[in-house]
């Protein structure tokens, strides 16, 4: 893994912008608009680096799956601060028919130098975004910069595929709606649906598109309809489970929860039991299964224990996003044990090359490693003001 600098290509902009990324800048706190999309550098790959992390990625998946289970069978929902008797059950049910359940993908987010093993820094199992940039854009640039060489990048036959396979298990009635927030005001939710309800229609499924803010509630029959009336009976939403089920919609949601089976309104995707694997607790709970598993860093829910004296800690709320709510502590430094639940992990800085701080965010779809994303900071924490840097296997 090593990082080169390269020449952006002339009017880059206006190409990414035509390839679905429609935000290639970000305005930053002094009102100045730097690039989102950096296509002055990249990141180089061996091919054996790169199948040995698909090998890592896929095993982190397995070992989620039975951290899932371990969750349901020893009733550990309260470490997730999931306690809602309702939630609780939709959750359980949605995991033991979770093969009548369409599921597409997710994102791990690795630490990883290109020396030592990765470490596992978190999975975004229910709401990953980063997903155009990796899947389109990138694949282009290094067609335009290196003809003939290959990228970790098999996300859109990998997606096209999923959809393929998995619409026999939606049910029958209606289009596959895919909803995003447009309270982003970036974009990037809109495009990353929009993206995803292409690869959903070239795969050959009926698709539909609105906005959550759009979803209606009819009264008389007692189901979620779109801005036309129509029946919703199966949605693609980009939208947190943990809003779904505490918003001002939360009982209907629950009540009209097609869990598998053809019972319930309507089914939606990711499905439910994605709470177990999105929440930041099951990073504790993978070290309590896996004790010294070398792709894993140590991490608790009580308190920092002994990482406050030895290597420092993260301490990271359950449901944050984007670095929202983290805090780095340095070794030697006093423990603090903060009010809201936390995950409280091992300090282990992001590698910097050239002084950037980098993050491997590597896709899984169907449960097998799809391609990868690369994002660079300026700070340890990887926020919102991150960079996305292509790369290529050479």
């Amino acid at each position: 893994m090593e990082r080169r600098s390269i020449e952006p290509r002339p009017g880059w902009q206006q190409t990414v912008e035509e390839q679905g990324l429609i935000y290639p800048l970000t305005r930053h706190p002094d009102n100045s608009l730097r690039p989102y999309w950096d296509e002055s550098a990249y990141y180089e790959f061996s091919l054996p680096e790169v199948e040995a992390l698909e090998e890592v990625v896929e095993e982190l998946h397995r070992m989620c799956l039975t951290a899932a289970e371990h969750i349901v069978a020893a009733n550990r929902f309260a470490d997730l601060g999931i306690t809602d008797p309702r939630i609780v059950a939709a959750v359980t049910e949605a995991w033991r028919r979770r093969a009548e359940l369409p599921s597409v993908y997710g994102r791990f987010d690795l630490r990883y130098d290109g020396t030592g093993p990765a470490k596992l820094l978190e999975y975004n199992a229910d709401t990953p975004t980063s997903l155009v940039e990796a899947a389109s854009p990138q694949w282009f640039w290094m067609e335009d910069r290196f003809p003939g060489a290959d990228q970790w990048n098999s996300l859109h036959e990998r997606l096209v595929a999923a959809w393929q396979k998995q619409s026999a298990l939606l049910p029958p009635g209606g289009p596959l709606y895919f909803a995003y927030s447009s309270a982003d005001e970036l974009g990037e939710d809109m495009m990353t649906v929009a993206y995803l309800k292409e690869t959903a229609e070239q795969a050959g499924l009926d698709t539909g598109w609105i906005s959550m803010e759009e979803i209606g509630w009819d009264r008389l029959s007692g189901r979620f309809v779109d801005n036309r009336l129509r029946f919703i009976r199966s949605c693609f939403k980009l939208y947190p489970w943990e809003w779904l089920t505490t918003d001002r919609f939360a009982d209907h949601v629950l009540d009209t929860l097609d869990n598998g089976g053809g019972t319930g309104s309507t089914l939606w995707i990711e499905p439910a039991w994605k709470m177990l694997l999105s929440n930041k607790a099951l990073l504790a709970i993978l070290w309590e299964l896996h004790p010294g598993h070398p792709n894993l860093l140590p991490a608790h829910l009580d308190g920092p224990r002994e990482l406050a004296a030895t290597t420092g800690y993260v301490a990271k709320p359950l449901l944050g996003r984007e670095g929202a709510g983290v805090t780095i502590h340095a070794p030697g430094a006093a423990a603090v044990v903060r009010e809201e639940p936390c995950c409280y992990q091992q300090l282990a800085p992001l590698p910097a090359f050239d002084g950037h701080h980098v993050v491997l965010g590597a896709w899984v779809v169907e449960g097998e490693s799809a391609g990868l994303g690369i994002r660079e900071s300026s700070g340890l924490i990887t926020d919102e003001y991150a960079r996305f840097v292509p790369h290529v296997i050479l």
